[in-house]
């Protein structure tokens, strides 16, 4: 089921490449794609898609086009365009780094180091966190962390491995440490975000951006927590974060649906009309991928993680894939921004992406662009 699921996923990308031309896809309305010139955060997936693709098929045409993403991330790296955000581990783990990962070019690598440096400028001292949006001194963000920046994390410790500076490293800890003390609720669940007093950092409160409400645990967040504690747990091998991904991923499993997919969020009202998350349930079927592997034979949570990554997977490709279908996206029924009305029921990139990733190492054994192999 795997290897047919990715060989359709391979000859949409195929297609898409012509389709999108030099342009990116972010999320999509009325079934195509909404395009732009390299200037989101979601534009590495792209590019990650490309790389995947290319280690999957060893087809040249997708090894081109993969290299033709990351000299326009160069592009957009010498302008800073759209760059004063966390998301730059999104950007460029996925496009240069995936390129030094798999080619070993030295200009990709020096570049992704650029990146990295650009990242750790969004270290506030005055606070102790990686700021999530917007410039240094924001009247309205500069207090804010967000889950979302777990993912970005790698970037650095990433860094930190090829240039033997500490500070890549101990930033990264710093701000996963954070992120696990005020993003991650005592009963497994999480804030969205969570904002400080940025000159004290003295902690004011959790609240969201995308999720049903402050308090309630917006299932793409809570995506985001499983993998990115694990990928915290790969770099630094402290046991508290091996023990919050598995914590997060065992509040996700068992808040799901009958059909193993999430919804948009937690405790949004449950009808017929609540609208799914595809992609939280893909990234969360790569992060149990990610987990699993950190977990012993015998380990007491092992079984039930495979059962929840079988059953997830299982789900998507039968239920939400557009295999057979003429479509441009892998996955339906994802959700961008359901309270702000922005592509609530459509093809998220990411959400692609981490359907690929996952279906990948399920059968072939790839582990991403998340960190060295």
């Amino acid at each position: 089921m795997w290897s047919n699921a990715i060989q359709d996923a391979v000859e949409k990308i195929r297609k898409n490449m012509d389709t999108f031309g030099a342009r990116f896809p972010h999320v999509s309305r009325d079934g195509a794609y909404l395009l732009n010139d390299n200037d989101d955060w979601t534009n590495g997936f792209w590019s990650g898609l490309l790389w995947l693709c290319y280690e999957y098929t060893g087809d040249e045409a997708f090894r081109l086009g993969a290299k033709r993403t990351v000299e326009d991330f160069r592009r957009r790296f010498a302008e800073k365009k759209v760059l004063d955000h966390h998301d730059i581990g999104f950007l460029y783990s996925l496009s240069s780094k995936a390129e030094w990962i798999v080619e070993k070019d030295e200009s990709a690598r020096q570049l992704t180091l650029e990146a990295a440096d650009l990242l750790l400028k969004r270290w506030r001292p005055s606070g102790g966190y990686i700021q999530a949006w917007g410039p240094e001194g924001d009247e309205q963000e500069g207090g804010r962390i967000i889950i979302d920046c777990l993912m970005n994390l790698p970037l650095l410790f990433w860094a930190g491995q090829q240039t033997g500076k500490s500070q890549y490293r101990e930033i990264a800890i710093m701000q996963a440490e954070k992120t696990r003390r005020y993003l991650v609720r005592g009963d497994d669940s999480s804030y969205h975000t969570f904002f400080f007093d940025p000159h004290t950092g003295e902690p004011i409160g959790g609240a969201t951006h995308q999720g049903y409400t402050n308090g309630s645990t917006w299932t793409r967040g809570q995506a985001w927590g499983v993998y990115g504690f694990a990928l915290a747990y790969r770099y630094t091998g402290d046991h508290a974060y091996l023990d919050t991904s598995k914590r997060m991923a065992k509040y996700f499993l068992k808040h799901l649906p009958e059909d193993h997919v999430a919804l948009w969020d937690f405790n949004a009202p449950v009808t017929a009309e609540t609208y799914r998350d595809s992609s939280a349930s893909a990234i969360v079927a790569a992060g149990l991928l990610e987990l699993v592997g950190h977990l012993e034979e015998g380990d007491p949570d092992r079984a039930e993680f495979e059962q929840g990554l079988k059953d997830s997977m299982t789900s998507l490709v039968r239920h939400y894939s557009t295999i057979g279908q003429e479509a441009e996206g892998l996955l339906q029924h994802g959700s961008y921004h359901v309270r702000g009305g922005l592509s609530p029921d459509d093809f998220m990139i990411w959400g692609d992406y981490f359907y690929l990733e996952a279906l990948i190492r399920l059968e072939a054994g790839s582990k991403g662009y998340w960190y060295e192999r």
